[in-house]
């Protein structure tokens, strides 16, 4: 069977009220009996054998750390996040035959005579776990409990309630910060993860399953674990029990110190099965001072892709054991290119620092700022060779920031021009592509990202300033031609 990770599991109920019949019933996840008729298993003790110890000898006494005064001390600056929003529903068929099997024989035969149904939206429902870092009200989350929401609400454990501002949201690290409009409030200790060791008891505070101010424990089971998908977080890796919920409530270890961000499991089910993942809080930190500061987030790049060396490649690359970042490519014109890495290099330490694994490189490459001269240490046909370059920026994928090339327009929707390479494989002159469509008369009459707009009101698209020009020109409609797939079809655009 295969494992699955679990990216995203804080938004508990995220289509809350169209499956809200189906768990009317409760709150209990898969439980067989109501929580008051819920009783507790005992068992009759035995007693102790006699010890066979000499009288004098000493007998080590062990002691669990004392959970119950952390949970007192830092609970107060623990919330419970819940967030509200739309969902579209997707694609919802043809209008006159919404139930329509795409692999029926007239499927195609309708689609390319008819207009696709407009996309509807849903409501939705989700929750999570914040902690207050600023008594002024500055409350760290995480990035997947928060985005997309139309409103976020911020409860302390005094049942206060206050509508949040998402100050900034950072992706690749999953860190969200909120601000609500309170002061005087308790606050979290922030620890240093570096001192964290394996094995050290931690616990963890937050709302799973919506149940506000949950404590659970257990201990550092591994660090700088390196998740797929997230390569710029070295995440702290745990056993405390984390359900859907904890996401973005704290990690203490037993000074009562935050040294991480409760964030993801790895689990076949999609509730807690051993493994809980968090994101370091000196990396968290980090974020939300550039959020704060500048309302992104800038990382450094090289424009490298990396592999791990194993013993077969150490072997073919002469290396005395495994280690490093392998090079599989560069890209062109790249910060890299520029400084003259070349595929088949083994990255052996950079800014000094020892790279034991290819994932140890993105986390230091990441927090430099763009433009910060580094030195790397690199393996290449034999030989040390020692490289300084400028650090460049990273673009993330989804920037809702403008390039260049592309521009939201008042249909609603963000296009950008087709390069030669897409006009070629579409075998079209021109057009402009849909990158995004937002809330808008554009997406009421159906128009999809990848779309193409091939013409407005039988005007040829071959800029974006002739599609605003046309647009503001068109009165209360417009007929769009786009190309989808390998269909072309008009779409009619009430802009009233």
């Amino acid at each position: 069977m295969k494992w699955i990770i679990l990216s995203k599991p804080v938004r508990y109920g995220v289509l809350a009220l169209v499956i809200a019949g189906a768990v009317a019933g409760g709150y209990i996840y898969r439980s067989t009996l109501p929580v008051s008729e819920a009783k507790a298993i005992t068992s009759e003790t035995t007693p102790a054998p006699e010890s066979h110890q000499n009288p004098g000898s000493k007998i080590p006494v062990i002691t669990l750390p004392d959970f119950a005064e952390i949970a007192s001390q830092q609970g107060p600056a623990v919330v419970n996040i819940s967030v509200s929003g739309t969902a579209k529903t997707g694609f919802s068929g043809f209008p006159g035959f919404p139930q329509m099997d795409p692999n029926d024989p007239f499927y195609e035969f309708f689609r390319c005579f008819q207009a696709p149904a407009p996309q509807n939206s849903v409501p939705t429902h989700g929750l999570g776990s914040g902690f207050i870092v600023s008594s002024d009200g500055v409350v760290l989350t995480n990035a997947h409990v928060v985005s997309d929401a139309d409103e976020v609400i911020v409860k302390l454990t005094d049942k206060r309630e206050f509508k949040a501002k998402v100050t900034g949201i950072d992706k690749p690290s999953d860190v969200a910060v909120l601000k609500i409009e309170a002061k005087n409030l308790p606050t979290v200790k922030i620890g240093d993860p570096q001192h964290a060791r394996v094995g050290e008891w931690v616990i963890a505070i937050g709302s799973p399953f919506g149940f506000e101010n949950t404590v659970t424990a257990g201990i550092i089971s591994a660090k700088s674990r390196s998740l797929p998908d997230e390569g710029y977080v070295p995440f702290l890796q745990t056993d405390v029990a984390v359900n859907p919920g904890n996401s973005g409530g704290p990690l203490f270890n037993m000074n009562g110190e935050v040294i991480g961000i409760n964030s993801q499991i790895y689990s076949r089910s999609g509730g807690y099965q051993g493994l809980s993942f968090a994101i370091p809080i000196d990396v968290a930190m980090k974020v939300e001072r550039q959020l704060l500061d500048h309302g992104k987030v800038s990382r450094g790049r090289l424009g490298v892709m990396i592999q791990e060396v194993d013993q077969q490649l150490a072997d073919t690359f002469g290396l005395d054991k495994p280690g490093g970042a392998l090079v599989s490519s560069v890209e062109k014109n790249s910060p890299a290119d520029k400084a003259g890495i070349e595929p088949g290099d083994v990255i052996l330490k950079f800014n000094g620092k020892e790279i034991g694994r290819s994932a140890d490189l993105p986390p230091l490459v990441s927090e430099l700022p763009p433009g910060t001269e580094a030195t790397i240490e690199l393996w290449r046909k034999g030989k040390i060779k020692k490289i300084s370059m400028s650090v460049g920026e990273m673009k993330v994928a989804g920037d809702k920031s403008k390039s260049n090339n592309e521009e939201k327009i008042e249909l609603g929707l963000t296009v950008r021009p087709l390069t030669p390479e897409e006009r070629k494989q579409a075998d079209i002159a021109a057009g402009l592509l849909v990158e995004n469509v937002g809330d808008g008369p554009a997406n009421r009459a159906g128009v999809r990202p990848g779309d193409v707009i091939l013409s407005v009101n039988g005007d040829r698209m071959d800029s974006i300033e002739k599609l605003r020009s046309l647009v503001s020109k068109s009165g209360k409609r417009l007929a769009l031609l786009i190309l989808r797939g390998k269909q072309q079809m008009f779409v009619a655009v009430n802009l009233g």
